[in-house]
């Protein structure tokens, strides 16, 4: 999610010994549930998405906010998105819709890529402008849809600028650049008109994603920090906290930590 996909590994980690590290942090609370996914915005709000494939938003305290469980006509969610927690973007693959929800969580827009003759999309996430992203699998194009569902703009064919096309499984839109990661062949870089400006090879990287000019993640065992620019790849053991999480989300105040028996927050204060 920037998805349910989606997980962030902040500079509180991996930017050197005046930093605290994440073995620091102390379990503050734990949300009990069957959870599968969950992401968190940038007011603290927690977003888990559960076995049963219902999407709850949380206060920061795991008070309960609001509940989307209109799953029977969408089927199983693939991502979301709360880069805007004003417009939050849930994609599902399955029949290539993408669903817009207010802070309620109610339905405010829903877009039917099919009607666009896009028929695989594997990745979705928020533009800078507030349409959304898609990267069309059988075009291999970067194309942004507008809300009223019309082609606002595309890249050109992805076969004319690769040898081997990429299969993103994460689209992040952050600090002016458009990011696909393909964990197999890395990091693809574009401008918001879609220009290609770099291409790195960080493969293998669970819980990829972009905070300002940093490029975060894990392995097996360590914590990744990449800065943008530079040749500097920073490491963190994973504290042992976290050894046997899903999926791992860092923000400067909390450590998220999913695993089967639910959610665990830890906090560095």
């Amino acid at each position: 999610m920037r998805a349910l996909y989606i997980t962030i590994l902040s500079m509180l980690i991996l930017q050197g010994a005046s930093a605290q590290r994440a073995s620091d942090f102390m379990l503050s609370k734990t949300i009990v549930g069957d959870y599968t996914d969950f992401t968190v915005d940038n007011l603290g709000n927690i977003y888990v998405l559960n076995a049963g494939n219902q999407l709850r938003k949380l206060s920061s305290n795991g008070d309960s906010l609001a509940i989307f469980n209109d799953v029977r006509r969408f089927g199983k969610v693939s991502s979301i998105d709360v880069t805007n927690p004003l417009k939050i973007v849930v994609y599902y693959r399955e029949f290539t819709m993408v669903i817009e929800l207010d802070r309620f969580l109610n339905i405010v827009n829903t877009i039917d890529l099919r009607k666009l003759n896009i028929l695989q999309a594997k990745a979705v996430g928020l533009a800078y402008d507030n349409n959304v992203w898609v990267y069309d699998e059988l075009e291999a194009k970067l194309k942004r849809i507008g809300d009223d569902g019309t082609l606002v703009d595309q890249t050109t064919d992805f076969r004319l600028l690769f040898d081997s096309t990429p299969d993103p499984s994460l689209l992040r839109d952050q600090g002016g650049y458009v990011y696909l990661y393909d964990t197999a062949k890395g990091v693809y870089m574009f401008d918001h008109y879609g220009g290609l400006k770099n291409h790195i090879a960080l493969t293998g990287w669970k819980d990829f994603d972009v905070l300002d000019k940093s490029m975060l993640g894990r392995d097996a065992h360590s914590f990744l920090r990449y800065e943008q620019g530079t040749l500097n790849l920073q490491e963190e053991p994973i504290p042992a906290y976290a050894a046997d999480a899903r999926r791992i989300r860092i923000t400067p105040s909390a450590i998220y930590v999913l695993k089967k028996t639910g959610l665990e927050v830890y906090s560095n204060r």
